[in-house]
């Protein structure tokens, strides 16, 4: 997606391609990260920030759940939580029924300045506390948030027991995304053998920021299944559990851990 400071909009474009997803076949469809809004200012997620389990948002995701009956994994969207004029960036997850079956609050909170470009998530959101796996049918769905890409030791807390699928939504600046994003997707397929499946936001935003986009689905022997580079879309593949289980027999590096 390429998210606007509308909810209306997003919403819009949200519906349409999760449709053509299931239409497609897909069975789980994930969302970016802040595909409900990406605003002129960070503060602008504090006035569409929901209650938990309440709210026009959280109706939308599960109602298109129970609708397609598929499993939807909701990006993330500002939900209200202890800290005073702060918001946890929660990804929640929602079964072919519509009920949520579980959700997760980002951990890491991104900065950057290069001089150009500067960010601080952490004026405006509440840390999560910890890594939070989903069983979704017969897949166990380890979730994280776009930031938490680069800390391997929070993947590996999700790998006990292994994940089948590990989710990120993500909205990378164009910047760290050129440098850093496919090698740190890969990296993380590889290490814990498991697939990954990556929706990002990529274009060019109405508050004028660029994000990277470069949607991806990679195995575990970390090839990219399919992707697609910038703007509008959905990316698929099939999750194969005789894949799984024969990366994993081969080269038994889960079990050859130590720490």
């Amino acid at each position: 997606m390429v998210s606007a400071p509308d909810w209306p909009a997003n919403r819009a474009a949200a519906d349409r391609l999760v449709r053509q997803a299931a239409a497609a076949g897909v069975g789980l469809v994930l969302l970016p990260e802040y595909f409900c809004l990406i605003g002129h200012r960070d503060s602008d997620k504090l006035a569409l920030a929901e209650d938990a389990g309440h709210g026009p948002m959280q109706a939308f995701l599960a109602g298109l759940a129970a609708e397609l009956g598929i499993w939807l994994v909701a990006g993330t969207l500002p939900v209200r939580g202890a800290a005073e004029g702060r918001v946890l960036n929660r990804s929640i997850v929602y079964g072919p029924d519509g009920r949520e079956a579980g959700h997760y609050d980002k951990v890491h909170l991104f900065a950057f300045d290069n001089g150009r470009e500067s960010y601080d998530e952490g004026r405006v959101l509440e840390a999560g506390r910890e890594p939070v796996a989903v069983q979704a049918g017969t897949l166990r769905m380890g979730l994280s948030v776009c930031y938490d890409l680069r800390f391997p030791e929070f993947y590996r807390a999700l790998m006990q027991p292994p994940c089948d699928l590990l989710c990120v939504p993500a909205a990378f600046t164009h910047t760290t995304g050129e440098a850093h994003w496919e090698l740190l997707l890969r990296a993380r397929a590889v290490e814990n053998q498991s697939y990954v499946l990556a929706a990002a936001q990529g274009g060019t935003h109405a508050n004028g920021r660029r994000t990277w986009g470069h949607s991806m689905v990679v195995g575990p022997w970390g090839e990219i299944l399919d992707q697609l580079p910038e703007g509008e879309g959905f990316v698929s593949a099939e999750v194969e559990p005789q894949r799984l289980n024969a990366v994993r027999t081969q080269l038994p590096a889960l079990r050859h851990r130590r720490f």
